[in-house]
């Protein structure tokens, strides 16, 4: 008998419910456990959700994804950001673009095609912000490295759009594009970023003056799921960041309204069955089939990728002269890497379309590594810096 998709979603939860406890016991991130179970029972191993199931249920992952971001947007009050002044900017511009100079080097020297270098280069900027943000919340880190994260990873969006617009560009130039080409592919990410902040700020001026005049929790509810789902929704029509317009859409309400973080405690309970499926989907997409295809060329992204977004948050770190804790640890919080990513080497394949395919694969690979490890390796460096107790 072929069961129906509230059912699928029931076991889904059920084994993420279960694997938090098994990561409990082993001390690992509860993140780590529900991208685990996901990959055993979904449509690639055990096949117990198939891969219909997985792809009917796609709405979840953006859902999630938009209220990360909110939740990120909540982290950039004035008063903190004038507090911990433009080290998280310039932490964010250095460690994306290192990881960028960083792989498109190890690639050309390689002996690997320019434009391919370029195009996959680009996409190494990318970091979830998911994964990350889930290791602070299970375990209440607090500290000068945590901090500096949630302000890096919120911005590391724009500053990822900025280096594949700028990288693609110079591909496309390589490849024999126009001149006028080249400038509206490095202007066109800059629009985008600019349309979503926008989005976001004037959603949150209505969310201000709205949960002043709605006064009932299930009513203040209703209008964050509201305001969240217009965000996420205009995104995909105007094929802009969505997650940006969250981020403005939370940072708005947290700097303009008394009652901002009435709205945000809410919200962090009533979302964790979200972030549950979410993560248990996204092990479940992962194909481990593919990790053998990705040969050398796979490997050097995956390895050098790592290294540049670790030298350069160092540097942001060393010029900004942060936390000496923040210079050691921070690189380590940014591995994790997948949607925006995904999102990007989709875009590529239209671009470089010789080289699509390979993009992709490489891409997908360094997914299941990264997500895999990322949120171990995110709570192994912020209990180093003593931010885990």
């Amino acid at each position: 008998m072929e069961l129906n998709i509230l059912i699928y979603i029931s076991i889904a939860l059920a084994f993420a419910l279960l694997s938090s406890k098994l990561m409990k016991a082993v001390k690992m991130p509860n993140v780590t456990g529900y991208l685990l179970v996901g990959l055993l029972v979904g449509p690639y191993v055990l096949n117990i959700i198939p891969k219909e199931t997985v792809d009917s249920l796609g709405i979840i992952p953006d859902v999630a994804l938009g209220f990360i971001a909110f939740s990120i947007g909540s982290e950039f009050k004035f008063s903190y950001l004038k507090k911990v002044g433009k080290a998280p900017i310039i932490i964010a511009c250095l460690e994306s673009l290192g990881a960028v100079l960083v792989v498109d080097f190890a690639l050309i020297v390689t002996g690997n095609d320019v434009a391919f270098s370029l195009c996959l280069g680009a996409i190494a900027a990318a970091t979830a912000p998911a994964a990350t943000l889930m290791v602070v919340k299970q375990y209440k880190a607090h500290g000068p490295v945590t901090e500096t994260l949630l302000p890096v990873v919120a911005l590391d969006d724009a500053t990822a759009l900025m280096c594949f617009g700028i990288s693609v560009a110079i591909a496309k130039t390589i490849e024999g594009g126009a001149g006028d080409s080249m400038i509206m592919t490095i202007v066109k990410p800059l629009l985008e970023i600019i349309a979503a902040l926008a989005i976001g700020i004037i959603f949150g001026v209505i969310f201000r003056f709205a949960v002043k005049w709605f006064t009932g929790r299930g009513n203040r509810l209703a209008i964050t799921y509201a305001l969240v789902f217009a965000c996420i929704g205009l995104g995909e029509m105007l094929d802009i960041s969505s997650l940006l317009a969250c981020m403005a859409l939370g940072a708005t309400l947290a700097n303009t309204s008394s009652f901002a973080d009435v709205v945000f405690e809410q919200t962090d309970r009533m979302t964790p069955p979200i972030f549950m499926m979410f993560f248990f989907l996204s092990g479940a997409a992962l194909d481990i089939s593919i990790i053998p295809s990705v040969g050398v060329i796979g490997i050097i992204y995956i390895i050098f990728r790592v290294l540049g977004k670790m030298l350069g948050s160092f540097a942001g770190a060393v010029i900004s002269k942060t936390d000496k804790n923040v210079k050691k640890y921070l690189g380590f919080t940014l591995i994790p890497q997948a949607g925006v990513a995904i999102g990007l080497a989709t875009t590529a394949m239209s671009i470089v379309p010789d080289y699509g395919p390979k993009i992709r694969t490489i891409i997908l690979c360094g997914t299941v590594i990264y997500e895999l490890t990322g949120p171990v390796i995110t709570k192994l460096a912020l209990k180093k810096a003593g931010e885990i107790t």
